[in-house]
């Protein structure tokens, strides 16, 4: 069964995602990057700059998150684990075949694809957006966030508005992730392929840190999927 996935990224250091509620103007589509990473991977910073230079091209319109997983994101003795409990699932869907790779919206392009799956290397990250970037979006998404530091928990409003029919084969679920930029750590490859994100004492700023998933493996089930 197709679906379609509506991501919502919450970073810790926001606290309003959106500063207005949905629009219901037909819009076209943004752009979730899950780019496939680990500390052990020497060619992995050229990824996180590459996808910078995209999501800087593209403000408000391409998203990045990174996800810590397969051999090279394995920890060492000393060093910190970036893996999640989802992220070796998240990979497997996207029949990942080497690193740095990742999907564009987990959407399968069969003159991209690295092994018959949504899975593509980073050369051709940019044609893909290029492409998805052009198309209508059924759907728009508002999103508020709220953090109450005293008791450590977040509030999180979403909207969704249809501005167009969907099939009702369509499973659509509604995926919120909570993002850290800024995470101190090892990363083979930084200085030569990322200096932006090297630091001082030769460890490596991290960016775009998958580290929860707030509506689970599969996300929420939106029943409600017809025009207006």
């Amino acid at each position: 069964m197709k679906k379609i996935l509506l991501i919502i990224y919450l970073f810790f250091n926001f606290i309003n995602v959106i500063s207005q509620q949905v629009s219901q103007i037909p819009e076209n589509k943004n752009v979730i990057l899950e780019e496939f990473t680990g500390i052990h991977c020497t060619y992995c910073p050229d990824g996180h700059f590459i996808a910078n230079q995209i999501q800087s091209n593209n403000p408000n319109d391409f998203f990045i998150i990174n996800i810590h997983s397969g051999s090279y994101a394995t920890p060492m003795s000393g060093d910190p684990d970036f893996r999640t409990q989802w992220g070796q699932s998240i990979e497997d869907q996207a029949d990942v075949s080497g690193y740095p790779s990742g999907t564009i919206n987990r959407h399968y392009f069969p003159s991209f694809s690295a092994n018959g799956g949504t899975s593509i290397f980073r050369n051709d990250w940019q044609a893909a957006t290029d492409s998805i970037l052009m198309q209508s979006s059924p759907v728009n998404l508002w999103a508020e966030s709220q953090i109450d530091l005293s008791s450590s928990t977040i509030s999180i409003d979403v909207e969704l508005f249809y501005t167009a029919s969907q099939p009702t084969i369509l499973n659509n679920r509604l995926h919120i992730a909570v993002l850290q930029n800024n995470v101190e750590g090892p990363q083979s490859g930084g200085s030569s392929y990322n200096p932006s994100q090297s630091l001082a004492n030769g460890n490596y700023s991290h960016q775009h840190m998958l580290r929860h998933l707030i509506t689970g493996q599969w996300g929420e089930q939106i029943d409600s999927i017809s025009q207006g």
